[in-house]
């Protein structure tokens, strides 16, 4: 740990710890939330697997601050205390009149800057503690660090607010190039530090918007798994939908142009958004197809409900579409146009 670590190799290492720990958190949700949401009411003790699939969303701090340590080859000592400095911060740790509660998962921008304040510190501080370091980093990173980080946080989450300003702004175009933008977006922002969930409830993004963002990121992971099929595993290329796109942050940090597949695949999304008046709410967009929240929550509001026709379409437009442009502009830019390669969407994870 006393070599030095280069500025981008700093910023890989938190990025990664990012993406991956967003990843872990989030998946137990994605493959059983709507299952055991709509058994808990005929199987009351599924209530107690509802409680841990919540508990592990809220922990996405203490996951992220931990696996960021480890991509920095902390010791435990030092990476627990990282993941508790990093939770603190997270926002999802709540106050009120001197009891605490856990609920959402936290501001992922602000626990990448206070994960990133605590590894220099660690970084910093090397080995001289030695014996005493069981005594001084955790309450360093907890008190100190995690103070820092906890007083960043209302000033970080300005700009989720300004960000959901802007696509605010675009629910006042034309309903078409209004579902191409929104798609776009929030394909992009699913693979950045943003929460798109808290864009959309900030906005409440509903109707055909909430749907446009949830094809957008449909569009993204699906996208993302095909394009980096042949290199990485095969269960790394299917959390990219069935979880999230996050973990393919770092690659678009490094080369943003892996990007321009995943725009078009989008934009052609969004028109089927337009087309099909894909419905969705607040509480859905930013989901895509992960958890099937978005599917579910279109058929839930579509006219005619769970009807064959709406399901039939509800598949096409977000699994079979998604898929079936992702195979056309992975062909189009990695052949036709070739501006990317397979192994720029390679993950080592």
């Amino acid at each position: 740990m006393d070599e030095k670590i280069s500025g981008k190799q700093f910023l890989m290492n938190v990025l990664n710890g990012l993406a991956i720990g967003a990843v872990v958190v989030l998946i137990p949700g994605a493959l059983l939330s709507e299952i055991v949401k709509a058994l808990v009411p005929n199987m009351p003790s599924l209530a107690m697997v509802a409680a841990a699939l919540s508990m592990s969303n809220s922990m996405m701090g203490l996951v992220c601050g931990t696996m960021i340590g480890m991509n920095f080859k902390f010791n435990p000592i030092q990476s627990a205390s990282l993941g508790l400095a990093t939770m603190f911060a997270s926002g999802a740790v709540q106050i009120n009149e001197g009891s605490l509660a856990i609920a959402g998962t936290g501001d992922i921008i602000n626990m990448g800057i206070t994960a990133a304040i605590g590894a220099a510190i660690i970084l910093w501080i090397g080995n001289k503690l030695k014996a005493y370091t069981i005594l001084v980093i955790p309450a360093l990173l907890l008190v100190v660090v995690g103070s820092i980080g906890r007083l960043l946080l209302p000033y970080v989450s300005m700009i989720t607010t300004v960000i959901g300003q802007g696509v605010a702004s675009l629910l006042n175009l034309q309903p078409l190039i209004m579902c191409i933008l929104i798609a776009i977006i929030f394909a992009i922002l699913i693979v950045s530090p943003i929460t798109t969930v808290g864009i959309a409830l900030a906005i409440s993004l509903a109707g055909v918007g909430s749907g446009a963002a949830n094809l957008g990121i449909c569009a993204c992971g699906f996208g993302l798994a095909i394009m980096g099929w042949n290199v990485n595993s095969k269960g790394t290329s299917l959390a990219h939908f069935i979880g999230s796109p996050k973990m393919s942050m770092p690659n678009v940090v490094k080369k943003p142009a892996t990007l321009i597949p995943i725009i078009a695949n989008a934009a052609c999304c969004g028109i089927l958004a337009s087309l099909f008046n894909i419905q969705g709410t607040p509480m859905s967009a930013g989901f895509g197809f992960s958890g099937l929240v978005g599917p579910i929550n279109h058929l839930n509001l579509a006219a005619g409900g769970w009807s064959f026709m709406n399901i039939i379409i509800t598949l096409i437009v977000f699994a079979v579409a998604p898929i079936a442009f992702g195979i056309l502009f992975k062909y189009v830019f990695t052949k036709v146009v070739p501006v990317v390669t397979e192994q720029d969407y390679f993950l080592n994870i």
